[in-house]
């Protein structure tokens, strides 16, 4: 069972103060968590959306955390899946090719390099070359442990992606910590039995177990059993 949540965005006391986690393994998100790379997902979706006649906000508000072909399928719910699947492959590679503006989150390398000695895993709807891609452009680490498009059948919010992660690294569900930033990520890791650490505005409306603006506000904590995070 989770613990109780510390209120969401009317909890005061996220971000106000350090708190104590524990955890025996992490599982991050990449983008909008490690990686800022709002700026090339906006590109391509909208120039995606605007023959379909789809309205851009709602486009943007579907889809953070999911896999493309699956947005499309929210989008577009009559159109053969197949053709998503076949539009989703052409959109990243070409994402992999687009990495203007793409920057790492805050504090995002001093966390990754904390992390080196203990559990941790990417978990992304990305697949490999466009983790690469991005990840590279941010001059950022990829973990030696990943979860990837090309793992799973099922993209976030269903939880299969961060179980995968946690069942590759050894370690119970519950012991996880997972950071995320999207709705359908945290859903997809409190579907997994997980506790969350949201990052940046949008995380905090989507009721993670704690919150930070960016991963400046975390760090790793050795211990003789391994590690602990202080959020704040």
């Amino acid at each position: 069972m989770l613990p109780p949540r510390n209120g969401g965005a009317d909890d005061a006391s996220l971000g106000s103060m350090t708190q104590t986690v524990h955890a025996r393994a992490v599982l991050l998100d990449m983008d909008g968590t490690l990686v800022d790379s709002t700026a090339a997902v906006e590109r391509i979706w909208l120039a995606w959306a605007k023959p379909h006649g789809l309205d851009p906000e709602h486009v943007l508000s579907v889809i953070h955390g999911r896999q493309g072909h699956q947005s499309m399928a929210v989008l577009l719910p009559e159109r053969d899946h197949a053709i998503n699947i076949a539009e989703n492959a052409s959109m990243l590679a070409n994402e992999a090719k687009d990495v203007d503006g793409v920057i790492a989150i805050a504090g995002a390398d001093v966390l990754l390099e904390a992390l080196l000695p203990h559990p941790h895993a990417i978990v992304t709807s990305a697949d490999v070359a466009l983790m690469n891609s991005r990840m590279g452009a941010a001059e950022l680490i990829v973990p030696a442990t990943t979860v990837t498009a090309e793992n799973v059948t099922r993209s976030k919010p269903d939880p299969e992606g961060f179980l995968l992660g946690a069942k590759t690294l050894g370690v119970d569900p519950a012991d996880c910590v997972v950071f995320e930033d999207s709705g359908a990520g945290i859903q997809a890791a409190h579907a997994a039995g997980m506790r969350v650490i949201g990052v940046g505005a949008h995380a905090v409306a989507h009721d993670p177990e704690y919150h930070v603006t960016d991963l400046t506000q975390v760090a790793v904590v050795a211990t003789d059993g391994g590690f602990e995070l202080a959020v704040g």
